[in-house]
C-alpha cells in the first residue's frame, strides 16, 4: 500500500533503484486514497507501465474502487486538482482500475494479491474474469465489475440513505465500509445472484485478512471478504503447489509481519501512515531463489517539507547513482574504448567521442549527450581528461583507501551474488545480519572449509565489519568488508 504518499514511493526508488529490464516490480494495490498525492503515484506507475510493460505490474487494491475514492479522498483529490476536467478524468481513472490485474503468480511459485484468500479462493476463475468487457444492454448477463458495479448502483440507488442509517459510517470509525457491504444489507436477488460467485471472489482477493484460528469466516469488519486460518492458507498452496503468498491491504507497526508459519507475507509500503513516527514502510525483494529480502525504511520529517523539485531530483540521483555504478563496474572495457580514440596517447578525448564510446560500451541506448552534464564536468575547451574521470568514478564505489581498481570492478560485476550471500546469512530477512546470524553461519562456513577459527576470533571478526557500531551489519558494511579482506591480503 502506497496510500497517496509520493514520498515513500521516491524513497524505495532511491534505496532500489528505478524499474528497469533487470530490476521488476510488483505494487500490491492501493495506490490512491487517504495521502494527497494519489494522482502523482498514479501518473509515475502508469508511466512505467507503459515503457516496461513486462517489468512493472500493478495489481488492483480495494481502494481502487470508485465508491471507497468518494469516500476516502482520491475522487476529491481529482477534482481539486482538475476542476474543469476533473469528472472525465476520475471517469477514465475508474476504468483504468477496472482492467487491473487482481493477482501476480510470480515463477508459478509465489502468489500476489492485495487483500487475501477464502475457503472457496478458484485462482482459475479469478483468470477467466473478463474485467472490462461493457455490455449496456444486458445488464443481466454482464460478468464484469466495472458493468455489473453500475449496475448495482442503479438498482439500489433508492437504498443507500437506508443502508447509511443501518451503519455508521462516521470519518473517525477507523475500519473501512464498502459500497459491497452496502449491497449486502439489501435484498437484491435475480442479476445480483447470477453473478454472486464471481463477486464473492473478487471481494475476498481484495478485501480479506488472515486470522491465526483455523477455518474461514466472514470479514465483518471490513465488510467484505472473510477472515482465513493458517489451513487455508495450506490448503491453497497444495493446491496451487505454491510456496508462499505475499500480500498487503494492512498496516503493520515494522512495514511487514510473516504469519501462518511464515507462508504470508504482509508488506505495508506507507510509513508514518497515522502521525510521523507511527509505522516503517517496507518493500520485499526476491531473488531467483524466491527468499523474501524484506527492506524497512521510514520517509523522515525533511522529505515532507521538500518541494516537488527536489522529490523528484533524488529520484533523479538514484538514476544516475545507478548508471555512475554502472560505468564504474566496466572501466576496464570504457578505457580500451577511450584509447582508440586517443590515438597518441594523451590521457583526453573530445566529449563527443566519449559519448560514442560510453554508448559502444553499455549499449544501453541511452541519450549519452543529453546525459553528460550529469556525469562529466564540462570543460572550456570540450576535451575530457578520461583517467581522472575514471578515478572520481571510483572515489564514488569506494572509501578513500587505494584500492587496486580491477578487485572493485569485479566486486561491482557479482554484487548481486554477494547479495544472496547476504540474504543467506540474514536468516530473518530483516535487511540486517545479527551477530549471532554471522556467527552461526561463520561456524558453518569454517567447519565446511576446515579452517580453524574460534569463537573470540569469530567476534572480532564480525565486530570489525560493523563499521557504525549499530550491533548489525546492513548490505553495505558487507560489501566494504570483502573490500577490506582483499585489500589486507
Amino acid at each position: 500500500d502506497l496510500h497517496g504518499q509520493l514520498d515513500d514511493l521516491f524513497l524505495i526508488f532511491y534505496k532500489n533503484g528505478l524499474p528497469s529490464p533487470s530490476k521488476s516490480y510488483v505494487f500490491n494495490g492501493d495506490f490512491v486514497d487517504r495521502g494527497k498525492q494519489s494522482l502523482e503515484i498514479l501518473i509515475v506507475l502508469f508511466t512505467f507501465l507503459l515503457i516496461y510493460p513486462k517489468e512493472v505490474h500493478l495489481n488492483r487494491g480495494n481502494h481502487e474502487d470508485h465508491m471507497v475514492n468518494l469516500r476516502y479522498g482520491f475522487a476529491k483529490e481529482v477534482m481539486q486538482k482538475y476542476k474543469a476536467h476533473g469528472k472525465k478524468i476520475l471517469k477514465m481513472i475508474q476504468n483504468v482500475f477496472c482492467w487491473l490485474p487482481l493477482a501476480t503468480l510470480i515463477d508459478q511459485k509465489v502468489l500476489i494479491i492485495h487483500g487475501g484468500i477464502s475457503d472457496t479462493t478458484d485462482l482459475d476463475m479469478l483468470e477467466k474474469i473478463q474485467r472490462n468487457k461493457p455490455q449496456p444492454a444486458q445488464a443481466p448477463s454482464m460478468a464484469n465489475r466495472l458493468e455489473f458495479s453500475r449496475w448495482v448502483r442503479q438498482t439500489v440507488q433508492e437504498q443507500i440513505e437506508r443502508c447509511r442509517r443501518l451503519v455508521d459510517i462516521s470519518e473517525s470509525e477507523s475500519e473501512e465500509l464498502t459500497y459491497s457491504s452496502m449491497v449486502s444489507l439489501t435484498d437484491l436477488d435475480g442479476p445480483c445472484r447470477a453473478h454472486q460467485e464471481e463477486w464473492k471472489q473478487i471481494l475476498d482477493i481484495l478485501w480479506s485478512d488472515p486470522m491465526p484460528q483455523e477455518g474461514c469466516r466472514v470479514n465483518t469488519v471490513r465488510g467484505g471478504g472473510c477472515y482465513f486460518g493458517p489451513d487455508v492458507t495450506r490448503k491453497i498452496l497444495e493446491k496451487y503447489n505454491l510456496q508462499f503468498l505475499i500480500r498487503s491491504h494492512e498496516c503493520k507497526h515494522e512495514g511487514y509481519e510473516f504469519c501462518h508459519n511464515r507462508k504470508v507475507l504482509t508488506i505495508f509500503s506507507a510509513s508514518n501512515y497515522y502521525e510521523i513516527g507511527s509505522n516503517r514502510g517496507a518493500y520485499v525483494k526476491l531473488g531467483p531463489d524466491l527468499v523474501p529480502h524484506i527492506v524497512q525504511y521510514q520517509a523522515n520529517k525533511t522529505a515532507h517539507t521538500l518541494t516537488m523539485t527536489q522529490r523528484i531530483s533524488r529520484v533523479e540521483e538514484s538514476a544516475f547513482r545507478a548508471l555512475r555504478e554502472k560505468l564504474f563496474a566496466h572501466t576496464s572495457a570504457l578505457i580500451s574504448a577511450f584509447k582508440a580514440y586517443d590515438k597518441d596517447d594523451t590521457g583526453r578525448i573530445t566529449l563527443s567521442n566519449w559519448a560514442t564510446a560510453v554508448e559502444s560500451v553499455l549499449h544501453l541506448g541511452l541519450p549519452w549527450r543529453m546525459l553528460r552534464p550529469q556525469l562529466v564536468r564540462s570543460t572550456a575547451d570540450g576535451m575530457l581528461e578520461y583517467k581522472s574521470w575514471l578515478d572520481d568514478l571510483a572515489m564514488e564505489q569506494r572509501s578513500p583507501e587505494h584500492i587496486q581498481s580491477s578487485l572493485l570492478e569485479v566486486i561491482y560485476r557479482n554484487r548481486s551474488n554477494l547479495e544472496t550471500i547476504f540474504r543467506i546469512i540474514d536468516r530473518d530477512h530483516s535487511g540486517l545480519i545479527s551477530f549471532e546470524e554471522f556467527h552461526q553461519t561463520w561456524k558453518l562456513f569454517s567447519s565446511h572449509m576446515n579452517i580453524d577459527l574460534t569463537d573470540d576470533g569469530i567476534n572480532d571478526l564480525v565486530r570489525s565489519i560493523d563499521f557504525n557500531k549499530d550491533g548489525n551489519i546492513d548490505f553495505n558494511e558487507f560489501l566494504e568488508a570483502f573490500r577490506l579482506v582483499k585489500q589486507s591480503q
